[in-house]
């Protein structure tokens, strides 16, 4: 469950709104007007979202691999692209737990 705070709240209990995001590992919305304006994540938080950045977008990579596992390369097929995925989810999540 998103936890949602005013910007009055989070202007008034800034420090504890921060101890908050670091110690839940979840972020805070923070809304103006009865409208989400911004979150608030930790730098844990930040630079995973960086990183998952980095990597590309994922339809991209699923195009990629749909074309390359109907290409013939040498005599050997590639494996499908869900199996191609799910190898690279498994990388990803070595990485991020890596980060950390």
């Amino acid at each position: 469950m998103e936890h949602v705070v005013s910007a009055t709240e989070a202007r008034v209990r800034f420090g504890e709104l921060m101890r908050r995001v670091v110690d839940s590992r979840r972020p805070i919305i923070v809304e103006r007007d009865g409208k989400p304006h911004v979150v608030v994540v930790s730098v844990d938080q930040h630079e995973q979202l960086l990183l998952w950045q980095k990597q590309g977008d994922w339809r991209e990579t699923v195009q990629r691999a749909r074309f390359l596992s109907q290409a013939d390369l040498k005599g050997h097929r590639l494996p499908p692209p869900g199996q191609i995925l799910a190898q690279m989810r498994e990388e990803r999540d070595g990485q991020l737990l890596a980060v950390r």
